[in-house]
């Protein structure tokens, strides 16, 4: 994958850091006190925010953007581990301590982020504790995710899996028609392409989705709920159970 890195536009400078729901969620004296220390910038499909092993040096507040986490392998092969949108913060959480990163972030959708230096994140968790309480927040909402996504993957079909991985999407996106390739959700689900293309023709045959080249449109969200396993819906509750207002209602 071509190497490509963030972009300080006229245009996304116009964006309001609020269109992430975690700055969103800051007390306007909080959000205030960041400010000034937050960038907007654009983040086009295939950036490459860090590699494994590279030193991380700017926390990320998706607004309209995906961002995985993704795990490369020494055969060629490679795996998300975690997802991040607009509900997430990327890049702090592996950072306390080390800062280097522990595997390949790159931007799957693209949209925009606000990021902010991780000394001044750093900075303002230690002295406003209101910032500080949202964070800790925050890791208990994507740490209870990356666990139930561990029992996911080893209990639950890739059907299921993969009806999780397109609602999930729909949640952070907040549009019907998704920019999802076969190919995409085969490397996210670490499956083979030729698996993904047999489970969506099914979910299509059954009214749950449209798709065409490059893309899969949701038709019927309900039954794809249905369809998916308990895993999206115990997520889901738990990052509205810590962090209310995170995913939109639907």
């Amino acid at each position: 994958m071509k190497l490509r890195r963030p972009i300080v536009s006229e245009l996304a400078r116009k964006r309001d850091h609020r269109a992430n729901r975690l700055l969103a969620a800051l007390e306007p004296e909080d959000l205030a006190y960041l400010a000034p220390h937050l960038e907007i910038v654009a983040l086009p499909k295939g950036t490459i925010l860090y590699q494994a092993g590279e030193t991380l040096r700017y926390a990320y507040f998706p607004h309209d953007t995906i961002v995985s986490l993704v795990a490369d392998m020494s055969n060629g092969s490679s795996a998300e581990m975690a997802v991040f949108g607009c509900e997430s913060m990327v890049g702090l959480i592996s950072a306390f301590v080390t800062r280097q990163s522990i595997g390949r972030y790159v931007v799957q959708f693209p949209g925009v982020a606000s990021r902010i230096c991780l000394d001044r994140m750093h900075e303002a968790i230690n002295v406003r504790p209101s910032i500080r309480q949202l964070i800790l927040r925050f890791t208990e909402a994507l740490l209870s995710r990356i666990l139930q996504n561990v029992a996911c993957n080893a209990i639950h079909s890739v059907e299921a899996r993969c009806c999780r991985w397109i609602l999930s999407t729909h949640d952070r996106l907040n549009q019907d028609t998704l920019p999802l390739t076969h190919e995409f959700l085969a490397e996210m689900l670490g499956v083979q392409r030729s698996t993904v293309s047999i489970i969506t023709r099914a979910l299509q045959a059954e009214g749950l989705i449209q798709q065409g080249r490059g893309f899969i449109a949701v038709t019927d969200r309900s039954g794809l709920e249905r369809a998916s396993c308990e895993c999206y819906g115990k997520v889901r509750r738990n990052f509205e159970r810590l962090l209310p207002h995170t995913y939109t209602k639907t």
